[in-house]
């Protein structure tokens, strides 16, 4: 769905079509415990993360272009859904590929996809209104393509406020983006920093109708107040098991 010229009420009507505003009595109840991780689907992040993103947070995905960033969302979006968990995309810049998702693992029959054409402030808006909705378990704003003047506008109180939306619930909020922009004091940062040129992606697959994607070779870093290791480096070779 395009945000130019959509209203609240069209925003909230879908979420009520779709099941997915938990005013609803259908509304499928969550089965894990509030304390379980929401893993990321990727071995060595996963590790250092002790398991997965932590629910109820705001983290957020940050590196420069061809740092591996948007295949690290879709691996996190893929994972969720391969659990049954309904997941969301506020695409702030138009930018997402749903073919480059598909073949990166993501089941796009459960995500809700909610495109804008380059302005911050509606999309941060479309983003507080589905994680008020509730019933995801992955809600990513991809601000990759903002410009860093348009987010450094918003008070830092901005991204608090998104993180009380969520505290205690099973949500992940995951901003994506160019640099460090805002998360929970519980929340993580997985920093990307590209390899010299650019990041290099391992396919498998016989075709290349049939590939998915495999790997990456980035200089990843995991940082968390609340980690064992609360500024982890991880291997080079990110390896998403397929």
């Amino acid at each position: 769905m395009t945000m130019g010229h959509t209203a609240r009420a069209d925003i909230e009507s879908l979420l009520r079509a779709r099941k997915l505003d938990v005013t609803l009595t259908s509304a499928v109840p969550w089965t894990r415990t509030l304390h379980d991780p929401a893993p990321a689907g990727i071995g060595a992040i996963d590790a250092a993360l002790g398991g997965g993103l932590p629910r109820g947070q705001l983290s957020e995905i940050v590196g420069p272009r061809s740092s591996g960033r948007t295949l690290v969302c879709h691996r996190v979006l893929a994972s969720a859904a391969e659990r049954g968990e309904a997941v969301a995309l506020i695409d702030a810049s138009d930018r997402f590929d749903p073919a480059s998702a598909a073949a990166a693992g993501v089941d796009l029959t459960k995500l809700l996809w909610v495109r804008d054409t380059g302005d911050a402030a509606r999309a941060l808006k479309a983003l507080n209104l589905v994680l008020q909705a509730g019933g995801f378990g992955i809600v990513v704003l991809d601000v990759a393509d903002i410009p860093s003047p348009a987010l450094r506008r918003f008070p830092h109180t901005t991204w608090m406020r998104i993180a009380r939306v969520i505290e205690g619930s099973q949500t992940v909020a995951l901003l994506v983006g160019g640099g460090r922009t805002g998360r929970s004091p519980a929340g993580v940062t997985i920093a990307l920093d590209a390899a010299p040129g650019a990041s290099r992606g391992r396919w498998s697959g016989p075709s290349d109708r049939a590939r998915l994607l495999a790997g990456i070779d980035i200089t990843p870093r995991v940082i968390g107040s609340q980690l064992p290791i609360p500024n982890a480096q991880l291997p080079r070779t990110l390896d998403f098991g397929v």
